[in-house]
C-alpha cells in the first residue's frame, strides 16, 4: 500500500524530468535576450518557468496541474506589471463596448502575458513530445541552432557559456531519454538496476562531464585555416577573442550587458545611468514646417534610479477609436497659451517598434497612417500624459509613415513671469510633485538656493535650467567610480557633475519639484539634421537675397544618437511646457510674433546627413563565383595589409614634405570624421572645429589638441617637423579613428 502511494505520488517520472529539462532549456536560451528584454519581461519568465515546473514535477493530475499552471501564469503578470483592474461600467451594452472594455484590461499585461504563455507552450509541447527522441534532437538543435547565428561574427554578443548549457542539458535529455525507453521495454531488467543505482548513473555523469570538462580545459591550438576576419584582424595587430580551451579568461570581450551600450530610444527607464556610445544610423525622416523635438512618452514615477509609470498615468482615461482629423483633446488648461501649428510626417527607416507615435508636443490631429485613407489601428490618445499609445500586440506593427498636426504653445515670457504661483491646479495629480522619502536633504536646499533669488514660477524654473547647463559636464561615458549615493540626483549634482541627458533632465525635474513646481521627465528625440542648403536659407528672392528660414521648415534626419529626454514644467493657464537642462542643447520654441526668431541651431548629438549608402547599407549580392573571387581577393589583400598600406602611403607622401603630410593628413582626419557623423561649417579653421568637436566629445579632447597644435606648427610656422612629431602626430590620429569607429 505505501509503495504503490509513493509510485502514485512520483508518477510518471520521466515527464518530471522533462519539464526540468525543457525549463533549463528556455532558461538557458533567453540569457541570449538580455540587450533586448526589459527587465519585468525577465522576471515575469523566470517566476513562469519556474511555478509551471514546480506544478509539473509535484502534481500527479496532468489536467488540473496544466489549470493551475495557467492561474500562475496570469497571476505573476498581474503582480509584476502593476495591473490596475478597470471596473466595467455598468451600461455597457454592445459586444464592441465589452470587447473595448477587454481590450484596456489586456493591455496592461501586453506583451508580458504573450511572451510568458508561449514560453508556457513551449515547455508543454516539449513535455508533450518527451517520448520521441527525434523531436528532442530537432528542439535542442533549434535551441542550439539559432544561439550559433546569435553568437556568429554578425552580432557583437558571445554566447559559448549558454551553448555549453544548451549541450550539456540536451546530453542529459537524451541519456533520461534512453533510460525511459528501457523501463518500458524492459521492466523486469529496470527493477535490477534501480538496486544498483551508482553503477547506472555514476558511468553517466563520467562520461558528460568529461566530454564538458575537454571542451573546457583542453589547451587552445592555433587553426591551421583562419577565416578572413581572424586575417584581417591579425594583420591590424588586433586580437579575436579565442572560446578554444580557455573560454572564461580575460580577453577582449564586453560583457554583456556592461551598461555601455549604443545609443537610441530606451526601452527601459526604472534605473538610468551607465555610459553610452554614439550611433549615428538613421531612425526615422521628418518633414515639417517647424523644427522641433520629436516627443515620445512621459513618466511621472521618479523613485531614486530612474522613472517608472504611475498609477495614476496607468489609469489614465483614454481617447479610443479615433478617425483622420479627429481634435485630440489636451487634457489640461491651456487657454492663456498661445499656439502654432505644426504639420509633420514621419517615414520611418528601421523595422524598430516603439509604444507610441512621436511628434511635437502635444498632438491635435492624425492625418494618415500607412496609406491615406486607410483605417487607424485602435490607438488610445492619453489626453494628460500626451501619450499616442500603439496596441502592444507584436501583431499590430509600427506604422512606416504616418502624418500629424501639433499644437506647440508660443513661448511668451512675459504672460509666463504673470503666473504668480505654479501649483497642481484642479485637474493635475499630486505624483507631478512626487519625491523619494530617502532623497537627500542636501538636493531639496540647492533647489532652494538657486531660485532664491528668483521672483516668479517661471524664473525659479529658468534659473534651474541654466544651473544646470553651466555648472556640469556633458560626458556620454560618466566616470561612475566616483558615484558614492544611492539616488541617482544626488550622486549627479555632487558627486559625479557630469552626465548626458537623462542626468540633466532627471536632476531638474527633482529639482523643481523640490520647491513645489510640478514636472514631469520626457523622452523621445531631438530634432535631427537638415542638409545644409536647407537648415539656414531657402533660394533667392527676388531682391537677390538669400531668404531666411528661422522656423526651420524641411526633411530632418533623425538618429540614433538623436534620442534624447527633457522636462516638463505645468503652469497653470498655460499647460505643460518644455525646459531643455541639458548643456550644448536649445528647444526651439515658437516665440511671439514681436520677438525676433532664433536661426536654428546644430544640436551637439546630431550628425549631418549620410549618403544613400550609408542610411540603407550595404546590399550583399547572391552567392555567385563573382563573390567567391571577390572574398578570395579580400583575403590575401587581409594577408598582406600592412605591406600594401604602407606601400601605397610611401607612394602617396613620396613627393611630399614633413610638414605637406601633417597638413594632408589632418585633413583626412577631418573628411574621417565628417563621415562618421561629425559636422563642420564650411567656414570654421581647423582649431574651430577641433575645439567645438571636444566640447561634444570630451575623450577625444586630448587626440584634438595634439592633432591641432601639430597641423598648426606645420601649416604656419617656419620650423621643420620632426621624426618623433609625426610619430607622435600620427598616433593621435590613428587613435581618433579606432575611437570612432
Amino acid at each position: 500500500m505505501m509503495e504503490g502511494s509513493r509510485l502514485g505520488l512520483l508518477g510518471d517520472w520521466y515527464h518530471k524530468i522533462s519539464a526540468v529539462f525543457a525549463s533549463l532549456l528556455i532558461l538557458i536560451w533567453i540569457r541570449c535576450l538580455y540587450d533586448y528584454w526589459w527587465e519585468s519581461t525577465f522576471t515575469i519568465v523566470h517566476a513562469v518557468l519556474i511555478s509551471t515546473t514546480l506544478l509539473m514535477v509535484a502534481m500527479p493530475w496532468k489536467k488540473i496541474s496544466a489549470a493551475l499552471q495557467l492561474i500562475a501564469l496570469i497571476t505573476i503578470n498581474i503582480i509584476y506589471t502593476d495591473f490596475s483592474w478597470v471596473p466595467p461600467v455598468t451600461d455597457r451594452n454592445t459586444f464592441e463596448e465589452w470587447r473595448e472594455w477587454g481590450s484596456i484590461q489586456m493591455e496592461q499585461l501586453t506583451p508580458y502575458i504573450w511572451i510568458s504563455l508561449g514560453v508556457w507552450l513551449v515547455i508543454q509541447a516539449a513535455v508533450l513530445l518527451r517520448s520521441k527522441r527525434a523531436a528532442i534532437i530537432m528542439f535542442v538543435s533549434a535551441a542550439l541552432l539559432s544561439l550559433a547565428v546569435a553568437d556568429s561574427l554578425l552580432t557583437p554578443i558571445y554566447l559559448w557559456e549558454e551553448i555549453a548549457g544548451i549541450v550539456f542539458v540536451g546530453l542529459g535529455w537524451l541519456v533520461a531519454s534512453h533510460f525511459a525507453g528501457f523501463k518500458q521495454k524492459h521492466p523486469e531488467s529496470w527493477r535490477h538496476l534501480l538496486e544498483y543505482p551508482l553503477s547506472l548513473f555514476l558511468p553517466v555523469l563520467l562520461i558528460i562531464a568529461l566530454v564538458m570538462g575537454a571542451g573546457l580545459f583542453v589547451p587552445s591550438i592555433d587553426p591551421i585555416l583562419k577565416d578572413p576576419y581572424t586575417v584581417w584582424k591579425e594583420s591590424r595587430g588586433e586580437t579575436v577573442p579565442s572560446y578554444i580551451g580557455s573560454k572564461i579568461g580575460t580577453e577582449t570581450v564586453a560583457p554583456k550587458n556592461a551598461g555601455d551600450s549604443r545609443s537610441g530610444y530606451s526601452r527601459n527607464d526604472e534605473t538610468l545611468g551607465n555610459g553610452f556610445t554614439f550611433d549615428y544610423s538613421p531612425v526615422m525622416t521628418v518633414t515639417t514646417n517647424r523644427r522641433s523635438y520629436w516627443r515620445g512618452e512621459t513618466k511621472a514615477l521618479y523613485n531614486g534610479a530612474g522613472w517608472e509609470d504611475s498609477r495614476a498615468e496607468l489609469r489614465e482615461q483614454a481617447v479610443t477609436s479615433i478617425s483622420p482629423g479627429q481634435a485630440l483633446p489636451h487634457g489640461a488648461d491651456r487657454s492663456a497659451a498661445g499656439t502654432v501649428k505644426v504639420e509633420q510626417t514621419f517615414t520611418m527607416l528601421r523595422k524598430d517598434r516603439y509604444p507610441v507615435l512621436f511628434g511635437a508636443g502635444p498632438i491635435s490631429s492624425i492625418v494618415y497612417m500607412g496609406e491615406i485613407d486607410k483605417p487607424f489601428p485602435p490607438m488610445r490618445w492619453l489626453p494628460q500624459s500626451w501619450e499616442l499609445r500603439l496596441p502592444k500586440s507584436e501583431s499590430a506593427g509600427y506604422p512606416e509613415t504616418y502624418s500629424i498636426v501639433s499644437d506647440t504653445a508660443v513661448l511668451d515670457e512675459e504672460a509666463l513671469r504673470k503666473i504668480p504661483i505654479a501649483g497642481l491646479g484642479d485637474s493635475l495629480d499630486s505624483i507631478y510633485l512626487q519625491l523619494p522619502d530617502e532623497l537627500p536633504e542636501r538636493v531639496r536646499e540647492l533647489a532652494a538656493d538657486i531660485t532664491s533669488e528668483a521672483s516668479t514660477p517661471y524664473d525659479k524654473v529658468r534659473a534651474i535650467e541654466r544651473y544646470l547647463q553651466t555648472n556640469f559636464t556633458y560626458n556620454n561615458k560618466p566616470d561612475l567610480s566616483v558615484r558614492a549615493s544611492t539616488d541617482f540626483v544626488d550622486a549627479f549634482l555632487f558627486e559625479m557633475q557630469e552626465g548626458y541627458c537623462d542626468y540633466y533632465s532627471t536632476a531638474m525635474a527633482v529639482l523643481t519639484r523640490s520647491i513645489g513646481i510640478p514636472s514631469r521627465w520626457v523622452k523621445g528625440y531631438a530634432p535631427g539634421s537638415l542638409p545644409m542648403d536647407s537648415e539656414f536659407a531657402r533660394p533667392q528672392g527676388p531682391d537677390g537675397m538669400m531668404n531666411m528660414n528661422p522656423d526651420g521648415s524641411g526633411t530632418y534626419t533623425v538618429r540614433n544618437a538623436d534620442a534624447h529626454s527633457w522636462v516638463e514644467v505645468y503652469f497653470e493657464g498655460y499647460g505643460w511646457l518644455p525646459f531643455e537642462p541639458t548643456a550644448g542643447f536649445t528647444f526651439p520654441y515658437a516665440l511671439p510674433s514681436n520677438e525676433p526668431a532664433d536661426l536654428p541651431e546644430v544640436d551637439t548629438e546630431t550628425a549631418p546627413a549620410q549618403t544613400k549608402v550609408e542610411e540603407e547599407g550595404f546590399k550583399v549580392p547572391g552567392w555567385s563565383i563573382a563573390a567567391a573571387i571577390v572574398l578570395l581577393l579580400g583575403a590575401i589583400a587581409a594577408l598582406r595589409y600592412r605591406s600594401i598600406r604602407a606601400a601605397w602611403k610611401q607612394y602617396r607622401d613620396r613627393a611630399r614634405t614633413a610638414n605637406e603630410r601633417v597638413v594632408k593628413d589632418t585633413e583626412r582626419l577631418i573628411r574621417h570624421c565628417r563621415r562618421k557623423g561629425l559636422d563642420r561649417d564650411e567656414h570654421e579653421t581647423v582649431r574651430e572645429t577641433m575645439s567645438r568637436w571636444s566640447g561634444r566629445l570630451t575623450f577625444l579632447q586630448t587626440d584634438f589638441r595634439a592633432i591641432q597644435q601639430t597641423f598648426e606648427k606645420a601649416m604656419y610656422s617656419s620650423q621643420i617637423i620632426t621624426e618623433d612629431e609625426i610619430a607622435a602626430f600620427e598616433a593621435h590620429v590613428r587613435s581618433v579613428r579606432e575611437k570612432l569607429t
